[in-house]
């Protein structure tokens, strides 16, 4: 063989290499990626965690979510609110990035683009500014959903402001949110993201072992309405998502907790 061909082949085996190692790596940071969200971390409240009707659950250090891949966003997004996660701290808003741990591969960001909505965070940026990776962290793909901008910053983002006046006076509350998701919505993006025609916002207090819960259910639309007038039984929101929210209660205390639509106890 002559040495051009010797060389030749030599090159040819150095790129096969690297290209295989490169591969392994993607793959091996992939994997990686994919079980971290099996495990959940120690600042999960696991007992108040909802079922899942997609069997893909992935827990991420300050949230937990629950993918649905046909309708390319979560379910619902879990998190707990603590007085301590209040902050005032501004960070630098950071690019939204595909979430990896989504093992059916989470939306593209460039779905968004152009649509004419928000990319609504569940897990508000505003509730995790203690630390720069927990804020950083909210701006997963996983945890947007499509929303109409009028809604977003009027009466969705009055009840986020709500739900942050309700941790700091219980010292911490649990909460659950995401869209209805049903057939024949709407879709954005060459993934067809769909763009749900309602939100819910379901949120726990156990504040001293005294548990109560208290459930919201929107039009996606702006409103000026009183955010009581949104208050609906946590059944209600059950009947339309399929989700069980606090399977983990007793029965008897589940069934009466998510039958009473009363907010009575809640200061508005």
């Amino acid at each position: 063989m002559k040495k051009k061909q010797i060389y030749s082949v030599i090159a040819i085996l150095i790129l096969v290499s690297i290209y295989s190692y490169d591969h392994f790596l993607n793959s091996e940071e992939k994997t990686i990626l994919i079980e971290g969200g099996k495990t959940p971390k120690e600042n999960t409240n696991e007992y108040f965690l909802p079922t899942s009707t997609t069997n893909q659950i992935v827990h991420h250090q300050n949230y937990s979510l629950s993918y649905s891949e046909p309708y390319e966003q979560a379910e619902w997004v879990a998190y707990e609110l603590k007085a301590s996660h209040l902050s005032s701290r501004n960070h630098k808003r950071p690019y939204f990035e595909i979430d990896k741990a989504v093992k059916t591969k989470a939306a593209h960001w460039r779905n968004y683009k152009k649509s004419g909505y928000d990319r609504g965070h569940l897990c508000p940026a505003g509730d995790r500014r203690f630390t720069k990776d927990a804020y950083n962290e909210t701006f997963l793909t996983s945890n947007i959903s499509p929303q109409e901008h009028q809604f977003n910053a009027g009466v969705w983002s009055r009840l986020e402001h709500k739900v942050r006046y309700w941790a700091k006076k219980n010292d911490g509350v649990f909460v659950v949110t995401g869209g209805v998701l049903k057939k024949a919505l709407k879709t954005i993006g060459d993934e067809d993201v769909a763009v749900p025609n309602q939100f819910y916002k379901v949120i726990l207090d156990n504040t001293k072992g005294n548990i109560k819960v208290l459930a919201f259910l929107m039009d996606h639309k702006d409103s000026d309405l009183p955010l009581y007038e949104f208050v609906v039984s946590v059944d209600e929101v059950e009947d339309l998502t399929g989700i069980n929210f606090f399977p983990e209660l007793q029965d008897n205390i589940e069934n009466k907790l998510e039958a009473s639509s009363s907010y009575k106890s809640w200061s508005f």
